[in-house]
């Protein structure tokens, strides 16, 4: 498994990797949606999947190869709304073994390395967009909406409240804490918890691992 990051003012981060025998682990949650390109003995998936609001185990086939784009937050498809796809996906239809449809196109699949021009390519086509409602509610910078708007076109594109998406960035700054070999007490007050036990509640829930497993561990895959 690997990734980077991007300069691209819509992805996030960019990952691909194989699994390996018995490929087994807990996925965290996630506040962002991705697409996801999944190959495995000769067979192709693409599918869109939005946030994940719990930790979930997972499992693949040994061999699955896969390439995910992460999307930033307030980045979405028109027609297909990420409060959609929260916890789940939508499999998109295959036109061959090297592209598939969407919105009544086909588009090659991308690799790791072009994923940018891909997705340069849906914005052009006006295929993808940016609500910069979401970042403005993200600073709490004022806006000359209703509390009602504001809230519905958040969630239309990040299909999470402002408030699960602190929670679970909470968890994953904590997790990144712990991994680093701080004490869970100095954890528990930087990442903002009232205490211990707040902090392993959540970290349970988002993250799948008690703060001691992360912090025994070094970090959590």
């Amino acid at each position: 498994m690997e990734g980077r990051a991007s300069d691209s003012p819509y992805i996030d981060m960019i990952w691909r990797g194989q699994a390996g025998k018995d490929y087994a682990v807990i996925c965290p949650a996630a506040s962002r949606w991705h697409l996801l390109f999944h190959k495995q003995d000769g067979r192709v998936k693409v599918s869109a999947e939005g946030p994940i609001t719990r930790a979930r185990p997972t499992t693949q086939p040994e061999g699955a190869e896969f390439l995910v784009i992460e999307f930033k937050l307030g980045i979405f498809l028109p027609k297909l709304p990420v409060d959609g796809l929260v916890d789940t996906e939508t499999v998109l239809p295959l036109s061959s073994k090297a592209s598939f449809w969407l919105h009544g196109s086909t588009w090659q699949l991308p690799d790791y390395d072009n994923a940018e021009i891909f997705v340069a390519r849906l914005v052009r086509q006006g295929l993808m967009e940016c609500d910069p409602v979401v970042s403005a509610a993200l600073q709490e910078q004022p806006q000359e909406l209703s509390e009602r708007t504001v809230r519905r076109r958040f969630q239309r594109a990040t299909g999470l409240t402002p408030t699960t998406i602190q929670q679970i960035e909470r968890a994953q700054y904590a997790m990144t804490l712990l991994g680093q070999g701080h004490s869970l007490l100095d954890a528990t007050y930087q990442a903002g918890y009232a205490d211990q036990p707040h902090m392993t509640r959540s970290l349970k829930h988002y993250i799948g691992y008690t703060p001691a497993q992360i912090a025994s561990n070094g970090k959590v895959e």
